[in-house]
């Protein structure tokens, strides 16, 4: 049988991610997969990605391989994925999600850290909420792969910094982190800890071979989130935080927008069927923009 050819960012952490959705999908149907490394703009630009537009920067590359051919399907984090809907591209499984939450890596958790402590993130979402639990902390902006960034711990130059746990646990670094935020803490990024998977579509036969991959309680909850997200017209340059998880037949999520400074933040939760993902996550944004999210997010861009 021929190999499917599935396309990964190149860094370590996609590379192993992409490589777990393709162990399983042999596992579930037979078929042998073979990984291809791309390089995406987000991979090469040294700006930090608050000021690239956000999402998409990791994905498009992606995509216009699976679009010419040039691979069957793509792997990607799919907090990366733009909100907006491809025509030609379907995303056809949201396998099970890893750990939602985020972690602090440091010789100390975030409340023992000293006054005026540096503590490197590139995320807005993540300095908002931060800044709301400890102001008297200096923010710094990173980027780079786990080890870059983890380097600036073990070196001195920061005393910490925030990564997703999933990313931290599928390369096996658990054991580095010194705290892990509960989401009455930091809300995680909408899909955060969930892969994508994605193919032409077209490929009536990709999207059945691969929807034995999907998580319909996984699916439910993050397509709550970006129609959230969607519906807030907000980049990952914007502080909007949001998880939603299935509880049987009960979605439940709760989402917030944080003012850049930390001091002030709209948060609101809400409940409903599955099947009505879409409704409410779009229902949440519009009451959350009702008590004046809105006027957090315009404070962004100055």
């Amino acid at each position: 049988m021929t190999p499917l050819k599935l396309g990964t960012r190149r860094s370590l952490l996609a590379t192993t991610q992409s490589q777990l959705v393709a162990d399983r999908l042999t596992e579930l149907t037979g078929r042998p997969v073979e990984l291809v490394g791309v390089t995406t703009f987000g991979d090469v630009t040294k700006a930090q990605l608050s000021q690239l537009g956000g999402t998409g920067v990791f994905v498009s590359a992606l995509r216009d391989k699976v679009i010419d051919g040039e691979i069957d399907f793509a792997v990607h984090s799919l907090k990366d994925l733009p909100t907006a809907p491809d025509p030609q591209i379907a995303l056809v499984a949201t396998p099970p999600r890893a750990d939602h939450r985020d972690a602090l890596i440091g010789s100390a958790k975030l409340a023992d850290i000293p006054p005026g402590g540096r503590v490197g993130t590139g995320s807005p979402r993540r300095v908002a909420q931060l800044r709301a639990l400890r102001p008297d902390l200096d923010y710094v902006p990173i980027r780079g792969n786990a080890d870059t960034r983890i380097g600036k711990v073990l070196s001195g130059e920061l005393d910490a910094i925030v990564l997703a746990v999933a990313g931290l646990s599928r390369l096996g670094r658990e054991a580095e982190i010194s705290q892990i935020f509960e989401i009455e803490e930091m809300l995680p990024a909408p899909g955060q800890g969930s892969l994508a998977v994605e193919c032409r579509a077209d490929r009536d036969d990709l999207v059945e071979l691969l929807g034995v991959l999907d998580d319909p309680g996984t699916r439910a909850a993050v397509t709550a989130e970006r129609s959230l997200l969607a519906a807030l017209e907000a980049g990952c340059a914007a502080p909007v935080g949001a998880y939603a998880v299935a509880d049987g037949h009960i979605l439940n999520m709760t989402a917030a927008v944080i003012a850049v400074d930390g001091a002030r933040a709209v948060r609101k939760s809400a409940a409903g069927p599955l099947p009505a993902a879409m409704e409410i996550g779009r229902d949440l944004a519009a009451a959350m923009v009702a008590e004046g999210a809105g006027t957090l997010m315009g404070e962004q861009s100055h």
